[in-house]
């Protein structure tokens, strides 16, 4: 029970840095015309990744800071990680970011009000939407090469470094936000998207993805699994220490 009250609590601290920016960044990121004020998408990169690091301080030491289900499937199938755990953990990174998404819009409601006073279009806030409608399956690429990474260097760090950890893996959110984040939104985590969906269906948002017809909720679901599996095996099978040759 405490592993999941941590990563509850992991990644509910990962959300509110991470939704709370781009609430700050669309609510109040209008300056004169032309201009970008608050930071724009560095701030947002930045402070997810911050985030991310913030989260795995608080839910390292009793659950192992996963905080994202393509983490937890992966080590389920790479680390011995016991697969009962799967679906406890899932729920409670799902709940999390749901609860985050609550608190920020909470914060944030007057901002709403006189911005999207009908909640139609900023859905985007919470959850992730593709550049492309289109092309679903670009979305999905981007999700899977983004996660991948992650994945492939989250096992790098924890080989190799043990204090600075979640700093980098931080750093590693961030440049991958920097480096794949426009195709469908830098989701990389199912929990991170579909809790925060999952609420802005709850709260009224009418461009939710979900329930509004255009069902683009999948990609970053399955695109960050696969994803995970793929970056965790090319690193198991190639450079991970632990099957070394003796």
């Amino acid at each position: 029970m405490r592993a999941l009250v941590a990563e509850f609590f992991g990644t509910l601290v990962l959300m509110m840095f991470g939704t709370g920016v781009v609430a700050m960044t669309v609510l109040f990121g209008k300056g004169l015309p032309g201009e970008i004020v608050n930071g724009g998408y560095t701030n947002i990169t930045i402070a997810w990744g911050l985030g991310v690091t913030m989260g795995i301080y608080v839910a390292n030491r009793e659950s192992g800071a996963h905080l994202n289900p393509a983490v937890t499937i992966s080590l389920a199938l790479f680390r011995d990680f016991p697969w009962r755990k799967v679906v406890p953990y899932i729920a409670a990174q799902t709940l999390g970011a749901f609860c985050a998404s609550a608190l920020v819009f909470w914060n944030y409601r007057p901002a709403f009000g006189a911005f999207d006073p009908g909640l139609t279009h900023t859905a985007g806030i919470f959850t992730t939407f593709p550049a492309f409608p289109a092309q679903p399956m670009a979305g999905l690429l981007d999700q899977i090469i983004g996660t991948a990474l992650l994945m492939f260097l989250i096992l790098a760090i924890g080989e190799q470094v043990k204090d600075l950890g979640p700093i980098l893996v931080g750093l590693v959110v961030v440049a991958i936000g920097m480096a794949f984040g426009g195709m469908h939104g830098y989701a990389i985590n199912p929990a991170r998207d579909f809790g925060p969906r999952l609420f802005t269906v709850v709260a009224g948002f009418k461009n939710n993805g979900l329930t509004d017809g255009a069902l683009v909720f999948w990609v970053p679901i399955v695109g960050p699994i696969v994803g995970g599996i793929l970056g965790s095996a090319a690193w198991e099978f190639t450079l991970s220490t632990r099957r070394r040759p003796s």
